[in-house]
């Protein structure tokens, strides 16, 4: 499960434009925005690209992208 709470707020403070993280990590900036919308599921290229692009931690990552529980 997907915790796009804590995504988008690393998203807010990378400083970074959608369209820039979405250049940066290697995905279609459409493709981002469905996906942080809840339509389809990111796939490991795309969390390796965003993990990347946000300068996750591996914490960071597995807290985001392999939550147990989102509240």
């Amino acid at each position: 499960m997907v915790d796009v709470r804590t995504l988008k707020t690393e998203i807010l403070n990378s400083g970074m434009t959608m369209t820039a993280i979405a250049r940066k990590s290697g995905i279609v900036r459409e493709t981002l925005y469905n996906r942080l919308n809840g339509v389809g599921e990111f796939t490991a290229s795309e969390i390796e690209g965003l993990s990347h692009a946000l300068n996750l931690t591996i914490g960071q990552r597995n807290n985001i992208f392999f939550a147990n529980k989102v509240e």
